[in-house]
This record gives structure tokens, sequence and C-alpha cells, in this order.
């Protein structure tokens, strides 16, 4: 097991790993959990970032300009050790640059770096992308967090996601992984959302646009969780019917759409970045009191 580095204050704990520069906890200092716990019963992620792109790509290969890359799902940076640029109490920074393994797959020189701070009641997950390459850099790159559902002390209660836009965004669903763009009417009712594990019988809910920068995550009369999106369009929905954990997912990229083109630049809502280009986004959770 990787050695974690662990950031907070008077509020929050954090556990990251430099797997995946991937948040292994979330504790208030109530002592309540809030990330789930990865128990392979389930699903043995946490809080995974998707890099360089989010979701399935057809046959597990993607093109760019013209050759074949072998890529699989959700792209390698989840199952990359990451090195501890800096830390301080409260802040840690994981940085991942380009490898002979990595440009077997992805033939770029970047660099991918990983940020969690904690403020106040808050935690926030950045993600910097850089193009150190002299050619433009197609990429996806998507937030995986997983949080306990229900919620700490809020078993037998409904819990909802309400969007702070009060939108009704349009649904697709996958199709053997790969975007269905049949358009769905939207689970959303002004912007509120009853969470049902039906829901998840036919995999994530994904909400290519409209979902908005904010919303909350709680349990009716119960606790809650509030979230924040900086340059994240996408929004997706993700758990395995019955397991006792929801993501809420942000996302620039998605999969492909089924019948579609494996070139990584022509996927939905793709980053192009020029060389010397920088590409940010981030999330922040807040656990109000």
């Amino acid at each position: 097991m990787p050695t974690l580095i662990r950031i907070g204050n008077q509020n929050l704990t954090v556990d990251v790993s430099p797997l995946g520069a991937e948040m292994q906890a979330l504790t208030s200092s109530d002592g309540r959990s809030w990330l789930w716990t990865g128990d392979a019963a389930f699903w043995t992620g946490r809080s995974p970032i998707l890099f360089p792109i989010v979701g399935k790509a057809p046959d597990d290969r993607i093109t760019i300009d013209g050759t074949v890359y072998p890529m699989a799902q959700h792209g390698f940076a989840r199952r990359s050790e990451f090195r501890l640029a800096a830390s301080t109490e409260t802040m840690c920074r994981h940085e991942l640059v380009a490898s002979e393994a990595t440009r077997a797959v992805y033939p770029f020189d970047f660099q991918l770096t990983l940020e969690h701070a904690v403020e106040g009641r808050a935690l926030t997950v950045t993600a910097e992308v850089a193009n150190r390459d002299q050619k433009a850099m197609p990429f996806g790159l998507g937030f995986h967090p997983a949080f306990v559902w229900p919620l700490p002390g809020a078993a037998g209660r409904a819990h909802t996601v309400t969007l702070d836009n009060e939108a009704e965004p349009r649904l697709v669903r996958l199709e053997g992984g790969l975007i269905n763009p049949a358009t769905l009417p939207s689970p959303f009712n002004a912007g509120r959302l009853v969470l049902d594990h039906a829901m998840f019988d036919q995999d994530a809910m994904i909400f290519p646009q409209g979902a908005g920068e904010g919303l909350r995550y709680g349990a009716e009369g119960g606790p809650s969780l509030r979230f924040g999106f900086k340059n994240l369009p996408n929004l997706a929905l993700w758990t395995k019917p019955g397991a006792p954990f929801i993501c809420v997912e942000p996302w620039h990229g998605t999969a492909t759409e089924a019948g579609g083109s494996s070139e990584l630049s022509k996927r939905p809502s793709t980053t192009i970045l020029a060389p010397g280009g920088v590409a940010s986004f981030a999330f922040t959770v807040e656990i109000p009191q």
C-alpha cells in the first residue's frame, strides 16, 4: 500500500495516495466519513482521476493523427504513480509527467498536476494539464469521486441531488460503454432528483450539458454535501445497483458516441491544448455544519 499523504485543518482531514493521486478518505472533525471506502465487493475506486480520456473508446482503442493506440476506459492516470511535488498541513500537490510507458499509448509530452487543498469546511481538488509538446494535444479529463449513500446518520432517508441552476438537463445513456446519442427525458424536476438505485440498472446517468456549476447531494432532513465545478461542463451520476455509494462526476469530455470516430480529437467535449498551453479544472466539496 503506497504511503498516504494526510492534510487537514480543524474541520476536515483528507488522505491522498500517490497512486493515481487519488483521495482515499474525507473525514470531518466529528468523526464522520464521507468518502466511499473502496470495498472490493462493489468497486475498488474512491476518487480516481480520468485522463487522457473519460469513459470508453471503441474496442479500447483511440486514433491520433491516423495511428491507433490502446487506451483503457478512463485512461491511464488513475493507475499511474504520481510524484509528490509539494505539501503543507492543508495542501498536497502530485505530478505525473510523460514517460516511455505513457508515450506508447499517448504520444505527447504532458504534465498532469493534481492538488488537494482544504480551507474551512471545504476541499478543492484541482487538475492542471500542461502541453509541453510542439504539437496540439487533445485530451479529456474528469473527476470520479464516490460518496457514501446513505450519508452518515441518514439511513432510511430519501437522498436527493439538487442542481443550483434548477435546470432539467437532458439525459443520455451508455450502450456497450459508449454514449447512445438518443436524448431521454430529464430525471430532474426543477433541478431536483430523488435518487433510486433502479435508476442505475442501465449504468450511469450522463448529462452532457446544462447541469450547471454546482449542486447539493443530501439526505432529506439530514446531512448534505455541496459541490462547485470549474471548467467541467459534463456531469454523470453513477453507482452499482445496491451499492452503498454514489459517484458525483464532473467531466470535461465523455465517452465516444456509439458508431462515432475513434479519433481522440473528435470525442465529445475534448480539450485541444496548443503547444505550451495549460488548462485547469476543479471541483470543491463542502460539508456544511
